[in-house]
């Protein structure tokens, strides 16, 4: 099934997809609808998130991720109202900026995982 995730520069070699922590766990929302996955997306903005990009992927791709990389999903069907969560993380695994080196090994994983979602 065709769904919409939110990602941060996708296509780049600092891709990054939105999750939610709740609890100890990390959820990725899936959207049925792009306009739902949109007016998510301007709500983050809203909250001085960077806009992520509203991107259509399989729903098997992203649970087969989520499996690998320890992540819960969350499919959000057309017309329900998710709203992000009034507080946010104040330290994301995910740095815009960071520059960290990686092993040729590590990176050839990430970017097989990548892959897969696209």
């Amino acid at each position: 099934m065709r769904v919409y995730v939110l990602l941060y520069n996708p296509g780049t070699d600092n891709e990054g997809i939105h999750s939610l922590r709740i609890g100890n766990k990390d959820i990725i929302l899936m959207f049925e609808s792009f306009d739902d996955a949109t007016r998510y997306a301007l709500l983050l903005e809203a909250q001085d998130f960077q806009r992520p990009s509203v991107e259509p992927i399989d729903s098997r791709e992203v649970e087969e991720f989520c499996k690998e990389a320890g992540y819960e999903w969350k499919l959000v069907t057309e017309g329900m109202l998710e709203i992000p969560p009034e507080r946010n993380l104040e330290e994301t695994d995910w740095k815009p900026d960071q520059q960290e080196k990686m092993s040729e090994e590590e990176l050839e994983t990430i970017r097989r995982r990548l892959e897969k979602l696209l």
